[in-house]
């Protein structure tokens, strides 16, 4: 895919250009304070279960939430979620500067729980809405350039974090990142767009969160259709790489610090962290051009990059946790690793896109969301877990490139299995 195809959708289609303008926004202001988190939790605790419990806090929400977070996108317009959902995280991440010591962990915690309930409103949304906002022609590029902009912003917002959490100091990485969700709100206002699943919908109450009616049609929605619930599942199977999260905070602070003269061991530390994370989100950036580029809409092509990036993603951690001696080749290993997760992350996202009925279109992204936070959640407690007890941060890599092969397997007898029924 050209980068004129790229260029095109964002001059001339306004809706996705202002939704496009809000993902950079918030998504960066989320990428400099997570580095902020991990460093504080370092700093006061030691603990790479601290980290966990704390990445913990910011995708399990979702998971449970999801079935609710579903039917609300599915009957409401998903432009007044997207904007409720990001008012509510400026408020939520505002409130983070109440936290300054390790006996109001505890208010952290729950403020991390309560922002991961607003992005799991936030994220279905602003998937289903790509294809009320673009032509079919323009979908792979939308989701292309939705990829390899959190890639760019995990990269920029990883490495600016730290400097920023050095130089400028925590307090001012909160502001900075309440004050994106604002910006992100405003520009989301401005969007003009028809919602056709929401015309003549009775009014939403409270009590039809808790009617399973409309969650059980998503169900056997699914379950009618294999080749859409294998897709569904691929991102869960990218969140088995979730104990990344904790494996290159516990890496980067020590085994790999970034020190240069005059600076402390726990700011080389989270140097050191955040220039992993944007080596991660580097990888996930020429994963999701690559994918974009050689699959376009073609099923087939889109099949096989998805097994291909799970190779390439288990291939990357075990090399990160055999042979990465130092800070560039750990880099190396990390690009590689990721931009085979961020391939698998974007093709599985248009093959959803094309396969899904607008009708359900929310509760189908919700629930590969909570698949996916769910898996995140387990592998990176666990790998939190390990640490902890002493198991060397290389030793989980490996069991992390060791268990990312798994999905691989799963995709291929699974891909195999509805070429059969297509040709059959």
């Amino acid at each position: 895919m050209l980068l004129a195809s790229y260029s095109r959708l964002l001059r001339t289609n306004r809706n996705f250009r202002l939704l496009w303008f809000a993902q950079i926004v918030s998504e960066l202001g989320d990428w400099f304070y997570s580095v902020a988190i991990f460093s504080f939790l370092l700093e006061l605790t030691g603990s790479a279960q601290f980290l966990a419990f704390a990445f913990l806090m910011q995708v399990l929400p979702q998971t449970l939430t999801s079935p609710a977070a579903g039917v609300i996108n599915d009957r409401l317009r998903r432009k007044q979620v997207m904007i409720f959902a990001d008012l509510a995280r400026a408020v939520i991440v505002l409130s983070m500067l109440l936290v300054r010591s390790r006996g109001s962990l505890w208010l952290l915690f729950l403020l991390l729980f309560a922002e991961t309930v607003c992005w799991g409103l936030f994220e279905p949304g602003r998937s289903a809405v790509i294809p009320n906002i673009t032509t079919p022609e323009e979908v792979p590029a939308a989701n292309a350039l939705s990829s390899t902009t959190w890639s760019i912003n995990f990269a920029i917002g990883a490495a600016v974090g730290g400097l920023a959490a050095v130089s400028l100091g925590r307090d001012a990485v909160f502001v900075l990142n309440s004050l994106s969700f604002l910006g992100s709100a405003w520009l989301i206002r401005r969007m003009r767009f028809a919602e056709p699943h929401a015309h003549n919908r009775p009014p939403l109450r409270v009590r039809d969160l808790f009617d399973f009616s409309e969650i059980a049609g998503g169900v056997r929605y699914l379950a009618h259709d294999r080749k859409l619930l294998a897709t569904v599942f691929v991102k869960g199977g990218i969140g088995l790489m979730g104990a990344n999260w904790v494996i290159l905070p516990v890496l980067g602070e020590k085994v790999f610090p970034l020190r240069w003269s005059g600076i402390s061991a726990q700011q080389a530390g989270t140097l050191g962290m955040s220039t992993l994370f944007a080596s991660r989100g580097v990888g996930a950036l020429l994963g999701a051009f690559a994918a974009a580029g050689f699959g376009k809409s073609d099923t087939a092509r889109l099949r096989w990059i998805i097994l291909s990036g799970f190779l390439l993603a288990g291939a990357g951690y075990l090399a990160l946790g055999t042979v990465a001696s130092s800070l560039a080749l750990a880099v190396v290993t990390l690009l590689f690793a990721h931009a085979g997760g961020s391939a698998c992350w974007t093709s599985s996202t248009t093959l959803l896109q094309q396969q899904t009925d607008d009708r359900f279109r929310g509760r189908v992204f919700s629930a590969e969301a909570a698949f996916m936070t769910l898996t995140l959640a387990a592998s990176s407690f666990l790998a939190g877990r390990l640490m902890d007890i002493g198991v060397d941060p290389r030793t989980v890599a490996v069991a992390t490139g060791i268990v990312t092969l798994l999905p691989a397997a799963l995709w291929l007898a699974a891909s195999r299995d509805v070429r059969k029924k297509e040709t059959g």
